[in-house]
């Protein structure tokens, strides 16, 4: 009995449209203190010492616009499923640059929303893997879209045009 309500949630279009919502607004935070100081966020990428010099200054510009629109696309519901595989990937690049510079032992932060930032660890790992669950989630059960050929739709299901009798 347990195990069916779990599963119904679990698998809720609600949820997902909750989740949406919440990583949405996530990305979107985490952006905005990083799209008016690209030169800051371009040092926090370099304290990572993974990319080569000659595209930090692009990554630091693209990247924090990405997030936006990927953010702004979730909550909204226009392309969830592309937006929700785009923040998938990126939890997934951050976690190995998080992981390797674990390893080598480099006492630097993260560089998520600020040039301050939190340390690297075990805890940054844990958000962001929990945040790829969700972006899983997402992705499988995601059923309320916003923009779609013939307006609002609940559901998987697609409403098909009837033909006009005159």
């Amino acid at each position: 009995m347990i195990t069916y309500y779990l599963r119904r949630i679990i698998t809720s279009e609600y949820l997902a449209l909750a989740l949406r919502i919440y990583i949405g607004y996530f990305f979107i935070y985490a952006s905005v203190s990083k799209i008016p100081y690209p030169a800051q966020f371009a040092e926090a990428i370099a304290n990572y010492r993974l990319l080569p010099f000659s595209v930090l200054n692009l990554g630091a510009v693209i990247l924090p616009w990405i997030e936006l629109v990927s953010g702004l696309f979730l909550i909204i519901g226009f392309k969830s499923r592309a937006s929700v595989v785009v923040i998938g990937l990126l939890l997934i690049m951050f976690d190995v640059m998080i992981l390797i510079n674990m390893f080598w032992g480099a006492p630097i932060t993260c560089g998520c929303y600020d040039t301050v930032g939190e340390p690297i660890g075990w805890k940054k790992i844990s958000e962001n893997a929990l945040m790829l669950l969700f972006t899983f989630q997402i992705y499988r059960y995601n059923r309320l879209m916003l923009f779609s050929k013939w307006g609002v739709m609940v559901g998987a299901k697609k409403r098909v045009a009837s033909p006009v009798t005159q």
